[in-house]
């Protein structure tokens, strides 16, 4: 039975959802909220030693609950799945469940079993508007299922070059960082490339989804994890009329892990491997250049990373 207290933050939780997915001209709106709900599931996972294992264990007690599978056909060409937009919202959800947590600390199942029901009570009033709760589930599984993927490559990516750049090749963290954000800039660079070569019926990427989208996902992990907010982002950066110079050593040497990451996932979107890499990005630019002694100081490690990034994509893409 609930006390007091953790009823009330049950209430408290499903107004922060409401009101974190409110937008000017649709109010709320049901995919940010599903976004944010699936980084509430997903921090929620994090809280337990398996924490994929975790995920798939509240999917199926959300499936029984709601009496019904996930929907497992194609999803319309409309809707897209913005991986820059999935880790905003679905991050403003792992900080809700972190907040929420802290009353719930002394019994994690019960926190899991008031997310079910929770979940449940959502998805069921939006059936009642129209939408199916086969789909409103599908969704929710689709961005949570993004939320740890990002995270995991995120620390994972670190790791292995601190591990085995660092360790083994001599790298410093200002070289991992070059290398990160230059897989970021050549992926976004290759998803060009390929959709220049698509027929118009058969693209579904979003024009927007551009460098400055792209780099917004490096620009706020980083300063999520502690690197101070500003505008020196590109302070000393060359003119545009300047041929690129990518960092094409570290490109080269990051690749392979990278590569074999995303096979293992799998993560196969191209986009999606490119805001993982500018994640990844972000993180180790934190730990270059925070702390009481850190390496490189923030004024010049942020335009290095936005260098990398930008080089990187400026080499490959512009002008073919």
């Amino acid at each position: 039975m609930l006390s007091v207290e953790k009823a009330e933050v049950a209430h408290l939780l499903q107004e922060s959802l409401s009101k974190m997915a409110l937008t000017e001209d649709k109010g709320t709106d049901i995919r940010l909220m599903l976004q944010v709900m699936g980084g509430v599931l997903t921090e929620t996972a994090f809280f337990f030693e398996e924490p994929d294992e975790t995920l798939q264990a509240i999917y199926n007690k959300i499936s029984a609950v709601l009496g019904c599978d996930a929907y497992e056909g194609d999803l319309p060409y409309w809707l897209d799945l913005d991986p820059v937009q999935i880790d905003s919202y679905t991050e403003r959800g792992r900080v809700l469940a972190r907040m929420a947590m802290e009353d719930w600390a002394d019994c994690e199942f019960g926190f899991v079993e008031m997310l079910t029901m929770l979940t449940h009570h959502i998805i069921v009033s939006w059936e009642e508007e129209g939408i199916p709760r086969a789909e409103s589930f599908r969704l929710l599984i689709e961005y949570a299922t993004r939320c740890m993927c990002f995270e995991v490559a995120a620390q994972e990516l670190c790791d292995v070059l601190i591990e085995k750049k660092m360790g083994r090749d001599g790298w410093t963290l200002g070289d991992c960082l070059g290398g990160l954000s230059g897989a970021a800039g050549w992926r976004l660079a290759k998803l060009n490339l390929l959709h220049k070569k698509m027929d118009k019926e058969e693209a579904r990427r979003p024009s927007d989804f551009d460098l400055e989208h792209l780099v917004t996902a490096m620009t706020t992990e980083a300063v999520r994890m502690g690197v101070p907010a500003g505008s020196d982002w590109r302070f000393g950066l060359a003119a545009n009329d300047c041929p690129a110079n990518p960092p094409l050593d570290l490109l080269n040497g990051v690749e392979p892990y990278a590569q074999l990451f995303f096979s293992a996932i799998p993560m196969h979107d191209m986009r999606d491997q490119a805001v993982a890499c500018a994640k990844a990005a972000g993180r180790m630019l934190a730990v270059l250049s925070t702390g009481d002694e850190p390496e490189i100081a923030p004024v010049i490690a942020k335009p290095l990373a936005m260098m990398a990034i930008t080089e990187t994509y400026q080499a490959f893409w512009v002008g073919y």
